[in-house]
């Protein structure tokens, strides 16, 4: 990469984007128990079949971030128990559709004593 610099002007040159990707931790139909090894990925996909207590395994230690992703189907069709800890704007989970994608986020840097959830997209079909 270039850069010159004049009195208007600023020229990056070619910048080249590194290829990234994160896998896919596939968990399938779920219900009951269900854990989310983070070390298999931190994109998770699963269609809620009934109600789901959800817990966490592998995050990074306290002190480093984790985050991840779960798009869930139908996870407003049954109830759904969230990891121990886990937060939520203005301390209340959302309602989640019944038949339909949402997108989840979540995030920890205590080792997963604590998570921040929040819904980042609501009904994504």
């Amino acid at each position: 990469m270039t850069i010159k610099v004049s009195r208007t002007r600023i020229d990056f040159g070619t910048i080249g984007m590194k290829n990234y990707a994160e896998s896919v931790n596939a968990l399938g139909s779920v219900s009951g128990a269900t854990t989310i090894d983070y070390s298999l990925g931190s994109v998770v996909t699963a269609t809620a079949t009934g109600a789901i207590t959800w817990t966490v395994t592998n995050p990074a230690a306290s002190g480093k971030a984790s985050s991840f992703t779960l798009i869930l189907t139908n996870g407003g069709s049954a109830v759904q128990t969230w990891m121990a800890g886990t937060k939520w704007p203005s301390a209340t989970a959302p309602t989640l559709t019944a038949a339909g994608v949402d997108v989840l986020s979540f995030f920890t840097t205590d080792g997963g004593s604590t998570w921040r959830g929040a819904l980042a997209m609501l009904d994504s079909r």
